[in-house]
C-alpha cells in the first residue's frame, strides 16, 4: 500500500488509539509525511481571548497521544483547525494537497447507533481525496476485507475507480494478511418493469436480454480480475445478481467483513450531486469500517 504521500489523520473523536495507530503505521509504511488535526467550532467572541490557550491545550492533547506510541522517524505536523469540521479538512486537503484523510468514525455503529456521522458522510460526499473512516475496534488488523467494483467499458471514470479500488484493497490484504472478497453486483434496468406485463415483451426476448446482459458484466469483470495476481492471497470472488446498494450491504455482512472499499461518485454529472444511489443505501447500510475513493476527474464543490 505504498502510494500516499501526505497522510491527513483527523483526531475526532481524540479517543480512537487504534486509528491513530494505523495511520502512524500507514505513514511509516508509505515513508509519508502525516498530519494531525485537531477540531473545534469557532470561538464566540465573549470568548476569542481564550481561542490561543485552547489550541494549546488541544496540541497537548495530541502530543500525549502521540507519547503512547512509536513515532520515531515519523515526519509529523500538528494543527487545530476551527470551524466548520468537513469545510475546514477539505480546505486542508486541498491547500496542503494530502491525498488521504483517516478519520475514526463519529458513531460505535451496531443495531442501536448509526456509524457514520455528519462530518463523516459530508467527507465521503465531498473529499476530493480517498477518505478512510474506521469503526471504533480493538482490532490492529482487518481479518475481511470486501472491494465492491463496477467494471463497464461504457463508463470511464468506473475504470479508473475500479483499478484504485483493487489496488488499495489488494495491497491491503496482503499487508495485513486478511481474506479478500471481491464483489460485482449487476442487474438489467428495467426488468422489474418488463416482467410486469405492463411491457408488451414476449418472456423470451426477455430472459435473452437478460442473459445477454449477465454475459456482458460476466466478461467485464473477468477483464478487470485479470489484471491482478491474487494467488498469493486468499482471495473469494462474488459475480451477484441484485441492486448494488442492497447486495454489498448484505454480502458485508454475510462474511463479516471489517473494511469495505468502494467508490462514491454517481455516474451523473448534474451538478450538487457528489454520490451516487450505490453508495448512499450502502453506507447507510453497513456497520463496518470504509475506505472510499473517487475518480481523478472529481471537482469538489468545497472552495479554499
Amino acid at each position: 500500500m505504498q502510494r500516499f504521500q501526505k497522510i491527513f489523520f483527523v483526531n475526532d473523536p481524540p479517543d480512537a488509539a487504534v486509528a491513530l495507530q494505523r495511520a502512524l503505521q500507514l505513514a511509516r509504511t508509505n515513508e509519508a509525511q502525516l498530519t494531525i488535526a485537531s477540531l473545534s467550532e469557532e470561538f464566540p467572541r465573549s470568548l476569542a481571548n481564550l481561542e490561543d490557550s485552547f489550541q494549546k491545550l488541544k496540541e497537548k492533547e495530541v502530543l500525549s497521544q502521540l507519547g503512547k506510541l512509536s513515532t520515531e522517524g515519523l515526519d509529523i505536523n500538528i494543527r487545530h483547525l476551527v470551524g466548520t469540521p468537513f469545510l475546514e479538512i477539505v480546505k486542508e486537503v486541498l491547500n496542503g494537497g494530502h491525498d488521504l484523510v483517516i478519520k475514526p468514525a463519529e458513531g460505535r455503529g451496531g443495531v442501536a447507533n448509526m456509524l457514520f456521522g455528519s462530518t463523516d458522510l459530508h467527507l465521503l460526499r465531498k473529499c476530493p481525496c480517498p477518505v478512510w473512516i474506521i469503526k471504533p475496534s480493538k482490532r490492529k488488523k482487518y481479518a475481511r476485507i470486501l472491494a465492491a467494483v463496477d467494471p463497464d467499458p461504457g463508463e470511464k471514470a468506473n475504470a479508473e475507480l475500479n483499478a484504485l479500488i483493487l489496488d488499495l484493497a489488494v495491497s491491503l490484504a496482503r499487508r495485513e494478511n486478511s481474506e479478500l472478497h471481491i464483489v460485482h453486483a449487476w442487474r438489467m434496468s428495467y426488468e422489474n418493469t418488463l416482467r410486469s406485463g405492463r411491457a408488451r415483451l414476449p418472456k423470451a426476448d426477455l430472459d435473452h436480454l437478460v442473459r445477454g446482459t449477465r454475459k456482458a458484466h460476466k466478461k467485464w469483470f473477468n477483464e478487470l480480475l485479470g489484471h491482478y495476481d491474487l494467488d498469493d492471497l486468499s482471495a473469494k470472488v462474488h459475480f451477484l445478481k441484485g441492486d448494488p446498494g442492497e447486495v454489498i450491504p448484505s454480502l458485508a455482512r454475510k462474511k463479516r467483513a471489517e473494511l469495505i472499499v468502494m467508490g462514491t461518485v454517481a455516474r451523473t454529472g448534474i451538478p450538487g450531486l457528489f454520490i451516487g444511489n450505490t453508495a448512499e443505501k450502502t453506507l447507510a447500510e453497513v456497520d463496518c469500517s470504509v475506505l472510499t475513493v473517487k475518480p481523478g476527474a472529481f471537482s469538489t464543490p468545497v472552495k479554499t
